[in-house]
């Protein structure tokens, strides 16, 4: 029982850090969508973690609007991190 217990536990903690990744881009994302200030210290912690995790998203379809391509492309990158989450909890959970 403890096995399948921290199986699940691990398996839980694995979809949290995936839910994490995807709300640092998604707040990314609103952040650009309302006009925020790049040079506030907030908006600058939150670029410097969500462009890492965006990976190969960014500039992988090239839109012209720069707020649709940042709505594509990152949320691309946030969906890209529940899934890969999802994936990995649920192997982790059966095992």
């Amino acid at each position: 029982m403890t096995v399948r217990t921290a199986s699940g536990t691990a398996a839980r903690v694995i979809s949290l850090v995936g839910a994490v990744l995807a709300l640092i881009e998604v707040i990314y994302i609103l952040l650009i969508l309302f006009g925020a200030d790049a040079g506030n210290g907030f908006f600058r912690f939150i670029a410097s973690m969500a462009e890492p995790l965006a990976l190969f998203w960014p500039g992988l379809f090239p839109i012209e609007n720069y707020q649709l391509d940042v709505i594509v492309n990152y949320g691309l990158a946030a969906v890209f991190w529940l899934v890969v989450a999802g994936v990995l909890a649920r192997l982790v959970g059966r095992w």
